[in-house]
């Protein structure tokens, strides 16, 4: 499966662990997206659930994906 990632457009009371405008590398999880979540790699650099409403899935050319990638 090729990696998703996202946009963050809300971190309400979050602000340590996720930034706005920043694009995360998201981890597909069907459970928690049955659920309305989104498991993404945080500030933390653990993968984490927040509410799938605070992010906007976007496609990226894949010489970008390989970067994110590489820091994440």
């Amino acid at each position: 499966m090729s990696n998703r990632f996202a946009v963050c457009i809300r971190n309400d009371g979050n602000q340590a662990s996720l930034e706005r405008n920043k694009i995360y590398v998201v981890i597909p999880d069907r459970r928690a997206e049955a659920d309305g979540l989104i498991r993404v790699i945080d500030e933390d650099a653990e993968d984490y659930l927040y509410p799938a409403d605070w992010f906007v899935a976007v496609e990226l050319p894949k010489v970008v994906e390989r970067s994110l990638l590489k820091a994440s």
